[in-house]
């Protein structure tokens, strides 16, 4: 039983937030893919026969997936259709934050994407109680992580 005078949280178990453009837009319970790639070239230095130099050549980063979502925004799914229409133009590429908060509900660490775009939405399974949007799968593509703050 709830404990009478004493407010519940309904986004204590949504830990994750995306922001686009600096505007949080939706609330998720798990994210994952956040990773970095640095291929490298080997280079056989002459006269060092103990072993090779590694030069790093380009870093890709994975697609973000975002799970179990809720939103009182239609602006996440406008923007993926907009994409739909447009054919993908590099116009439409946003910043876009994952923000994680504590359990009292205080930023705890954030991620700033750049250029990134909505590649895979997944609807919800339809519930008419509820006022919110239900996301189950938002996954984004983008270019690079311009800060990582912990």
């Amino acid at each position: 039983m709830p404990n009478p005078g004493r407010a519940l949280d309904p986004l204590l178990g949504f830990r994750f937030a995306i922001e686009v453009s600096g505007i949080q837009e939706a609330y998720f319970t798990e994210c994952s893919g956040l990773q970095a790639t640095t291929e490298t070239f080997e280079v056989k230095e002459g006269g060092v026969n103990t072993g090779t130099i590694k030069l790093p050549v380009r870093t890709t980063y994975g697609n973000i997936t975002f799970k179990h979502g809720v939103t009182g925004s239609r602006e996440l799914i406008k923007w993926y259709q907009r994409l739909l229409a447009k054919g993908f133009a590099l116009s439409e590429r946003k910043n876009v934050s994952i923000v994680i908060y504590d359990s009292l509900h205080a930023e705890a660490n954030r991620w700033n994407l750049i250029g990134a775009i909505p590649v895979k939405w997944v609807g919800p399974t339809l519930d008419p109680s509820s006022n919110n949007v239900a996301i189950e799968t938002l996954e984004f593509a983008f270019d690079t992580i311009a800060t990582v703050a912990g």
